[in-house]
């Protein structure tokens, strides 16, 4: 069964990506969306883990988040993918069970 989870808070005010972290399983893909893309952004103490991580799991960031925070690509993680609203639903529609972690 493949996952997607998906998490749109800060890693600097929430747990919610060290949770994710911690129980998904290799195979499964994380997409980081609203303050979520915090994490993915290099340069920040979460770097190690996420960076880390890539070596189990594939992670997304959405682009149009990104930017509206005043970030391009350039700043994120290596290996870490930029979709844009279509890309998020394609990630859905190919994962068996989409979760949450809020």
């Amino acid at each position: 069964m493949s996952i997607l989870h998906t998490v749109n808070k800060s890693p600097f005010e929430r747990n919610s990506l060290e949770s994710c972290l911690k129980f998904a399983t290799p195979g499964a893909s994380v997409l980081l969306f609203e303050d979520g893309i915090y994490a993915a952004l290099s340069g920040t103490r979460i770097e190690p883990q996420v960076a880390a991580a890539l070596d189990q799991i594939t992670i997304h960031v959405l682009g149009p988040d990104l930017r509206a925070r005043g970030f391009s690509p350039e700043r994120l993680i290596a290996g870490i993918s930029v979709v844009d609203y279509a890309g998020f639903v394609d990630l859905a529609a190919e994962h068996d069970v989409v979760q949450a972690w809020l």
